[in-house]
């Protein structure tokens, strides 16, 4: 072995000097002359954490190892410090990420790193970027450009001279900047763009130039959301006047059909009708649900009260998507009905309660069936896809003259809890409360069965359970052992049950949907996935894993899911938050709803698919409908990329201010109004 090695070893700044090495250090063994200047690099005093450490070792006289209780505390503390330093600084960059590519139309992939915005922004200030890194002026060539040394961020400035050149061209920058903010590429020239970034970076490391340069005190006063806006300001007039049209439907209240399959309110749904159709929308969405057509008996369907319903909406020349809802609807709004599931299934459920789904603590959840029961013959000799099966083919023959005249456009196909292909993992009726992970829900005895398969067939029995680490509805991530930091998602067998738990959710939907294409032959089919945006700032993204999108940091989960949707030709619909940018630094949620939206989007856009959207329950101001809609229609977008359709839910109960946001939202995504009106 090369005694040189064994010297570097031991002579590493980062390692804590123990007793051996201290030995070494007092008396070292004489050296060939030319290893002297490497043992002298090897010498120089460690910084930072090795620092700290070292300096706790020699404070602590009972620890002959430096590894005393004290020195441990202050590593674990720094330990602490440096985690939240990079989630601070993750965060920063998230929010740089999102505003870059919705404001400024980056094409920045979805995993980008610092090298893609850097090369990013020099393009974009009028530089040449090479795929090797070279970057340098159009008027210079690379071999011009190697004659100069390069200047490094970090550093400090070297005279005053040219810390005053920097701020006279920060200065003469600013001065050719319009009124409604500055407009980076436009109102800067690249050398001033270099002043810029320089100035911000001394401000964040030292804090001494706050009053050197105009640009360091518009960096100190404005945040990252204002920066964002000042950056678009110039481009909001006529923002959305002759942008693509894209329809509008109106989904019409949960209460307007009773448990009895009776239309509620006749006149009072006429008057809906017709504010709907004043406001030139191009059409509505009604719920059909499962626990109130076929809520007595198996297969004995009662349609009376949506047949009256839909002859209302032909009078008035409105186009109709239905949407079939599998699952239990309990509102928050005392004024709306709840819907339960079918009494037969629930009585079912009385004898085998292993039909629904069920968390770790044995609590079944009636929202939804489990599909764990997709092909047992558990409900009177059918099984759960013949049960949805029999409903679709209800509802195609009962209403065939509406789908022979086209009022029927589309079809909405319930996959899970909330009408959404998602577990139940997050049910606000058994305790969880925003922003909770939520819990697994495969603890029915047919999914642990199925899981038990899985298991075998990988060759490790063993793993055929659920985690037993993975805390309750309302933990976060870093209090339990699978969704922290370096935590058991990351495991093999972290990897093998979350990639079983997400193709569970898959196989649901390529069985409901190969069936529903053949009720429903050329109609259009829609399917609803979620937006779950909290702890999206996290490793292991903890509320979508619960939910069934194995979505982690170092993995893709709406890929493979948005594979199986191509391949039955479905349209996608995403429940749009509108939600800006979390930038509150104790954000506990660490939610991220526009970075999710991004991913979402665009994986399905490169999937190919079909997009359309719907705003959250949440979504009800004006700010709101408005991000809604710059995601419906990205501004300068290479690829044209647009909603096909849009949905609106109305708040309950109705008020005029309803129906003024609606004519708003209406009008922006037909592309006829101004901006001029946005803040009306």
């Amino acid at each position: 072995m090369n005694p040189n090695s064994n010297f570097n070893s031991d002579m590493d700044p980062h390692m804590d000097p123990g007793p051996d090495r201290l030995h070494h250090l007092q008396h070292p063994q004489p050296l060939h002359p030319q290893q002297q200047p490497q043992q002298q690099q090897q010498q120089r005093r460690p910084r930072g954490f090795a620092a700290t450490a070292a300096a706790a070792a020699s404070s602590d006289p009972s620890s002959p190892a430096g590894g005393g209780a004290k020195g441990k505390r202050e590593r674990e503390k720094e330990k602490e410090r440096t985690k939240l330093r990079e989630r601070h600084r993750r965060a920063i960059t998230s929010r740089m990420l999102a505003g870059l590519r919705q404001y400024g139309n980056f094409p920045l992939p979805a995993r980008a790193d610092m090298n893609d915005v850097l090369a990013a922004l020099a393009r974009e200030a009028g530089w040449t970027v090479e795929a090797d890194g070279t970057t340098y002026r159009q008027s210079a060539t690379p071999s011009q450009m190697a004659a100069f040394p390069g200047r490094s961020m970090e550093s400090p400035v070297s005279s005053g001279t040219s810390l005053k050149s920097g701020t006279a061209r920060a200065t003469s920058g600013l001065e050719g900047q319009q009124p409604g903010g500055m407009r980076i590429g436009e109102s800067l020239s690249p050398a001033s763009l270099d002043s810029v970034v320089i100035a911000a970076e001394r401000h964040v490391k030292s804090g001494n130039y706050a009053s050197t340069s105009p640009i360091n005190s518009v960096v100190e006063c404005l945040d990252a959301d204002q920066l964002i806006r000042d950056v678009n300001s110039g481009d909001r007039e006529d923002v959305f006047t002759g942008t693509p049209y894209v329809p509008v439907y109106v989904k019409l209240t949960k209460a307007i059909i009773n448990n009895y399959c009776q239309l509620v309110d006749r006149d009072g749904t006429v008057q809906e009708l017709g504010h709907i159709k004043s406001l030139n929308a191009d059409g509505v969405v009604v719920d059909c649900w499962w626990g109130i057509v076929e809520a007595w008996s198996p297969q004995k369907y009662v349609w009376s009260g949506y047949r009256e319903l839909f002859n209302l909406i032909r009078e008035f020349n409105l186009k109709l998507q239905i949407v079939l809802a599998f699952h239990e609807h309990v509102g928050r709004d005392p004024m709306a009905m709840p819907v339960s599931l079918p009494q037969w299934v629930l009585e079912i459920g009385k004898e085998n309660q292993d039909i629904f789904f069920t968390d770790q603590g044995g609590m079944r959840n009636t929202e939804c069936l489990t599909w764990g029961i997709d092909k047992e013959r558990v409900l009177r000799g059918r099984t759960g896809i013949e049960v949805y099966f029999d409903f679709m083919r209800s509802l195609r023959t009962e209403f065939d003259d509406l789908f022979n005249e086209g009022l029927i456009s589309a079809i909405e196909i319930g996959l899970g809890a909330s009408g959404e292909l998602r577990y139940p993992s997050f049910p606000e009726g058994m305790g969880w409360r925003y922003p909770g992970i939520g819990e697994f829900q495969c603890y029915d005895r047919y999914l642990q069965q199925n899981l038990r398969k899985a298991a075998k067939l990988r060759g490790h029995s063993f793993w055929a359970r659920a985690p037993d680490n993975a805390g309750q509805y309302n933990s976060r991530p870093h209090e339990t052992g699978f969704f922290c930091e370096r935590g058991d998602y990351d495991s093999y067998y972290g990897r093998f049950f979350l990639h079983w738990y997400a193709q569970t959710l898959m196989d649901h939907a390529d069985n409901v949907l190969s069936l529903s294409n053949l009720a429903f032959e050329e109609t259009r089919i829609i399917v609803k996935v979620p937006a779950i945006y909290w702890w999206y700032k996290t490793c292991s993204h903890a509320a979508e894993l619960t939910a069934g999108y194995y979505n982690s940091t170092n993995r893709d989960g709406y890929f493979p899911v948005f594979e199986v949707l191509k391949r039955h030709s479905v349209t996608l619909k995403f429940a749009c938050s509108g939600l800006p940018i979390l930038c509150q630094e104790n954000d506990e949620a660490l939610a991220d709803p526009e970075g999710l939206n991004w991913q979402v989007l665009n994986s399905a856009w490169d999937q190919g698919l079909t997009v359309s959207g719907e705003n959250a329950p949440s979504c009800y101001d004006r700010e709101g409908y408005t991000r809604v809609i710059e995601m419906a229609k990205p501004r300068n977008d290479p690829d044209h990329h647009h909603f096909d359709f849009f949905v609106y839910q109305q708040p309950s109960p109705l008020a005029q201010r309803s129906f003024s946001d609606m004519d708003f939202v209406i009008k922006c995504m037909h592309g006829d109004l101004s901006a001029d009106l946005v803040t009306c």
